[in-house]
């Protein structure tokens, strides 16, 4: 690391967050993005990463994308980020689009500046909606960190603000159990369960077969709304425009993110139908943002929608999906005693390891042959694998062929030979 760099980190950690920098630098990841580019990251000392984490979805289009640039700068010739108080050009007319490319009935875009307030927004329409207090929502699950959205959240992120939800307030199920999710949603009381189509945080386990579509069976049954949280996994990461869409689930709300903003302006969405935006009709100050819908941010997001709606970007999505899985597989199957695991939906991919902090260890090694990846904070076995929508041939191979260099280090630095196997069990003779 250069002296220019040690004083650069030396500065962050006095002046930003010592916190997350010194665990960076503790995990052997000492990157400092400076230049960046479709789906490359060159570090302030000139090193170039491939970029799988893609910051939660938010360049799936790659960074800096040429088009939407383009557009945001001419915006500039004609508009600022507008008054949230009234209509607004850009803003209307990327509701009209969200409306046509989202499910039957999502009608009213109510927008924020980022995926967590957006979650805010949904959660206090169902609330105004039902006029109930509850939320049902998954244990180790993630929504954001501001006000209600972090209540939602994992422990980890509520306690340490003082902000942890009461028993009245919020109930936390265990992922994939039916029986445990019906328990709660049957007592008629929940404004709405709220979940993220695959939890992104929890390092993308898929849902069981007809588990969503269940849970939405089970809300209408009582009058409580379906939330959809879809900031990492919408915008045609599954193959389809939304996860949803491929578990053939219509939400009352549907929130996206991240990615929506082309990694260009901050802007998010909740989408929500009839009943769910009732309080527009009733109060239409009920939420303001400053920065919500800002008209250069729409935008951003109408050509973001612009491109993901195209059919070549769709079939470039499930092109890619199926070459990395036979990638996957081929890695895989040299090295079976750790790479136990690929969770997949499309582009949305999580791969297990099986030692407690495997996925940690095979961050570390990806970073060091050039791909930054990261590894779940809720689920240190499982990498986030993140691949872009619009990802080429001949990139995909040199990931597989990094990947599978990592991966074989990562298990090497793991596993000590003749002893113990990865997760503790004595390896065969």
């Amino acid at each position: 690391m250069s002296q220019a760099k040690d004083d650069f980190i030396a500065r962050t950690i006095q002046y930003w967050n010592p916190g997350k920098t010194l665990e960076w630098q503790r995990v052997g990841v000492d990157l400092v993005i400076d230049r960046r580019e479709a789906y490359y990251l060159y570090d302030m000392d000139g090193r170039r990463l491939i970029d799988l984490h893609l910051n939660g979805g938010t360049y799936s289009l790659g960074h800096r994308n040429p088009e939407v640039i383009a557009a945001v700068k001419e915006g500039m010739d004609h508009f600022d980020m507008g008054n949230h108080h009234f209509p607004a050009l850009m803003r209307t007319k990327l509701a009209e689009m969200l409306a046509k490319h989202t499910p039957e009935g999502l009608q009213y875009s109510m927008f924020a500046s980022g995926g967590g307030e957006a979650i805010d927004i949904a959660l206090k329409s169902a609330r105004h909606a039902t006029q109930r207090k509850r939320i049902i929502c998954l244990q180790r699950c993630y929504h954001g960190h501001t006000g209600l959205a972090v209540k939602v959240g994992d422990d980890r992120f509520s306690k340490l603000f003082l902000s942890e939800a009461s028993e009245d307030e919020v109930t936390k199920v265990p992922f994939n159990d039916l029986d445990a999710m019906e328990a709660e949603i049957m007592k008629g009381d929940a404004a709405c369960v709220t979940i993220e189509s695959i939890p992104a945080t929890y390092g993308f386990p898929m849902p069981i077969p007809g588990y969503l579509k269940a849970i939405k069976e089970m809300c209408e049954k009582v009058g409580t709304l379906y939330i959809a949280d879809e900031v990492q996994t919408g915008l045609m990461r599954s193959g389809e425009m939304w996860c949803v869409d491929t578990y053939d689930v219509v939400p009352d709300m549907l929130v996206t993110g991240k990615g929506i903003s082309g990694g260009i302006y901050p802007i998010a969405v909740v989408i929500a139908n009839e009943k769910s935006a009732s309080w527009l009709n009733e109060d239409g100050w009920g939420h303001m943002s400053s920065f919500g819908g800002a008209e250069l941010g729409c935008i951003a997001a109408h050509k973001v929608m612009e491109i993901v709606s195209r059919p070549e970007t769709r079939s470039q999505c499930h092109y890619i999906s199926q070459y990395l899985r036979q990638g996957l597989n081929d890695i895989q199957a040299h090295h079976p005693d750790f790479f136990v695991g690929i969770r997949q939906r499309g582009l949305i991919l999580g791969l297990e390891f099986d030692h407690p902090q495997g996925a940690v260890e095979v961050m570390r090694t990806c970073y060091a042959n050039g791909i930054w990846a990261i590894y779940s904070a809720l689920d240190p076995r499982a990498l986030q694998f993140k691949p872009g929508l619009l990802l080429d041939r001949t990139l995909c191979d040199e990931v597989l062929n990094r990947l599978d260099t990592a991966v074989g280090q990562a298990r090497a630095a793991l596993v000590t030979p003749g002893r113990r196997g990865v997760s503790g069990r004595r390896e065969a003779a």
